[in-house]
C-alpha cells in the first residue's frame, strides 16, 4: 500500500470520529496517541478537566532544542441543519473528492503527519520533530491555549511550526487574531407599560451593540499602512442579541456575543479599553441608579492572537524553498499559529485542502492535496536531519 492510500486509509478511521466541538476528542486523541508510540514516538495525552477532551504531544528525534511542531487540531463543527449527500462521519470518496467532516479542516494534515512519523522515526534526525494535535480551536484555541504555556515552562523550545491548517499547500505568513465574547445584562423585570420602573436589559444591550458598531470608522483610520489584510484594518461583528421574554415585559436579561478580528494587538486594547470604560461609565450607573443589583457581565469566549507576518522568518523560506513558492500570502481566518510564534517560534500555515470547502456539508480534500502535503513533510523530515 502506498503511503497516499494509507493516509486516506487513516483519514476515513480519524473522520469516523465524530469529535465536534461540543462533544469530546479524547478517544480520537488515544487513537492517534497508539498509533504515534507505535510508530517510535514519545507520546504525551494531556486532559482536560472533564477528561472528555485532551491535547497530544509527541516527539521523534533527540531531545535539544530547536526542530520542527506539526501543529493541528482534532475538534470539527456540527453538521446539524446541513445538506450533506452522504453520512459526514463516513469517508466517502466520488469524482476524486474525499467526502466528510474534517478532511480539509483538518483531519487530512494530521492523517499525512501521523503516516510520515514511522519514516520520521527511521531517519538520522538530528532536531526533534514534534506533533501538536489539540482540542476546541473552532471554538477559541482552547486547547493549544492550554497545551503552549505548559510546553513554554520546559527547558527545551521548538524553532519551528508549521500549522496544517488548509490553505491549498500555499504558504501563509499572516493572519489576524480572533476574540470572541459574550455580554450578559441583568436589568430588573415590570410592566411594559412603565418602563421607567424596570431597567430594561434589552435596551442596554442595544446601547451597547451600538457603541461597538461607532467603533468601526475609528478602527478603519486605525489601519495599518500598507496593510495587506482584505479588509485592510481590525473588524467587528455583531454575531447574536437576544433578550426579553414578551412584548409587553421589560426586558430582565439580554445576551449579546460579539467578536473582533485585530490586525494588531493595539487595536484589540482600544476596543476593550473602549467599551469596558462605557460600560463602566455610562451604563452600568445608569442602570444601578434604578436597580442597584443590575450587572453588565463579561465572559472572554476566546482571545487568540494573530500571526504576524516578520521579515525573519525560517519555516517560511525553507517550505517556500522546497514547494518553489513565489511569495507568502495572508488570510482572514484564524488559526492557532499566534500562539506559537509568541512562544518564539517563527510559523507559517500550510495544509492540504481549501478553507472554501470547511464547515460546509460535503466538506472534502482531494488526493492530490493530501499527496502534495505528504511530499512537503518528507522533504521537511530530510531537513532535519
Amino acid at each position: 500500500m502506498t503511503r497516499l492510500d494509507r493516509t486516506v486509509e487513516l483519514l476515513g478511521e480519524l473522520v469516523a470520529f465524530p469529535t465536534v466541538s461540543t462533544d469530546g476528542n479524547f478517544e480520537l486523541i488515544r487513537h492517534l496517541g497508539l498509533l504515534l508510540t507505535q510508530a517510535g514516538a514519545r507520546v504525551e495525552i494531556m486532559p482536560d478537566d472533564t477528561g472528555e477532551k485532551a491535547n497530544l504531544w509527541a516527539t521523534i528525534g533527540p531531545e535539544v532544542d530547536g526542530g520542527l511542531v506539526l501543529s493541528g487540531h482534532t475538534d470539527v463543527v456540527p453538521v446539524e441543519d446541513q445538506d450533506w449527500s452522504s453520512d459526514p462521519f463516513e469517508l466517502t470518496e466520488r469524482d476524486g473528492r474525499l467526502i466528510g467532516r474534517g478532511t480539509c479542516d483538518m483531519k487530512g494534515f494530521i492523517a499525512a503527519a501521523v503516516i510520515m512519523a514511522e519514516h520520521y522515526a527511521s531517519l538520522p534526525l538530528s532536531r526533534p520533530i514534534h506533533f501538536a494535535f489539540t482540542h476546541d480551536e473552532e471554538t477559541g484555541c482552547i486547547g493549544a491555549r492550554a497545551l503552549v504555556p505548559h510546553l513554554r515552562a520546559r527547558t527545551l523550545r521548538p524553532a519551528m511550526a508549521l500549522v496544517g491548517e488548509p490553505t491549498e499547500m500555499r504558504v501563509i505568513e499572516g493572519h489576524k487574531g480572533c476574540c470572541e465574547y459574550t455580554a450578559r445584562f441583568t436589568g430588573l423585570e415590570g410592566h411594559g407599560s412603565d418602563p421607567d420602573a424596570g431597567v430594561n436589559a434589552a435596551e442596554y444591550a442595544v446601547m451597547y451593540v451600538s457603541r461597538l458598531l461607532s467603533l468601526r470608522s475609528d478602527l478603519e483610520a486605525r489601519a495599518p499602512e500598507n496593510s495587506r489584510f482584505a479588509p485592510p484594518y481590525t473588524t467587528i461583528n455583531i454575531g447574536k442579541v437576544h433578550g426579553g421574554v414578551a412584548h409587553n415585559v421589560i426586558a430582565g436579561k439580554a445576551e449579546v456575543d460579539w467578536e473582533m478580528r485585530p490586525v494588531r494587538f493595539d487595536d484589540a486594547v482600544f476596543v476593550r479599553d473602549n467599551i469596558n470604560t462605557y460600560v463602566q461609565q455610562d451604563l452600568l450607573p445608569r442602570m444601578r441608579a434604578v436597580h442597584p443589583e443590575a450587572s453588565i457581565e463579561t465572559e472572554i469566549i476566546g482571545e487568540v492572537a494573530g500571526l504576524e507576518p516578520r521579515p525573519e522568518n525560517a519555516i517560511r523560506d525553507i517550505v517556500m524553498g522546497l514547494t518553489g513558492s513565489n511569495g507568502a500570502d495572508v488570510v482572514p481566518f484564524g488559526t492557532e499559529a499566534g500562539l506559537f510564534q509568541d512562544w518564539g517560534l517563527s510559523v507559517i500555515v500550510c495544509g492540504p485542502g481549501s478553507i472554501a470547502q470547511a464547515h460546509k456539508p460535503d466538506e472534502f480534500v482531494t488526493r492530490d492535496q493530501l499527496a502534495a502535503c505528504l511530499d512537503l513533510l518528507d522533504a521537511l523530515g530530510r531537513k532535519m536531519m
